[in-house]
């Protein structure tokens, strides 16, 4: 762990114009007591600013709010899960298998590969859940292709 503390730069008094003037200089503030920044070195060689665990719920579980059509639910997940996790999870919830979910954050449809951190799923976002329309059209016709199509109108004999 690389420890870095932030400093602040000022310029010195007499280059901002007061040199012929007869005034003392501000007094500087020591910015070691604000706060030490703790770094660490990423496995891809990146310097980073170090996570607070206390951040993200103390217990490293964050809660997802899931959106259907016509229902909602809260699921609790890691933050380091991915989207087809989540999606067997929803599975339990709904009656929907993993193959039939589609999941939606920010707009985009993910990946079951891509972790919800990666992505900037955070304690209590929403994701929405849809069905996928291939396959709902694949069940209805699987339905009307057991069933006898009915007229749209009985025919009337005189």
């Amino acid at each position: 762990m690389i420890n870095f503390r932030s400093k602040r730069f000022t310029r010195s008094f007499s280059k901002l114009g007061h040199a012929g003037k007869a005034q003392p200089p501000p007094p500087q503030k020591d910015c070691r007591a604000v706060s030490d920044i703790k770094w660490e070195l990423r496995p891809g060689g990146m310097l980073v600013q170090k996570r607070d665990a206390g951040r993200d719920g103390g217990d490293g579980i964050i809660t997802i709010r899931v959106s259907t059509v016509s229902h909602c639910h809260d699921i609790s997940v890691q933050p380091t899960s991915t989207f087809g996790e989540l999606k067997i999870i929803l599975s339990l919830a709904t009656s929907l298998e993993p193959s039939e979910q589609r999941l939606l954050f920010r707009g985009k449809e993910r990946d079951d590969e891509e972790h919800l951190h990666m992505v900037g799923v955070r304690d209590k976002d929403k994701v929405l859940l849809l069905q996928d329309p291939a396959i709902k059209e694949k069940k209805l016709l699987a339905l009307v292709g057991g069933q006898p199509m009915a007229a749209p109108c009985p025919t009337i004999i005189v």
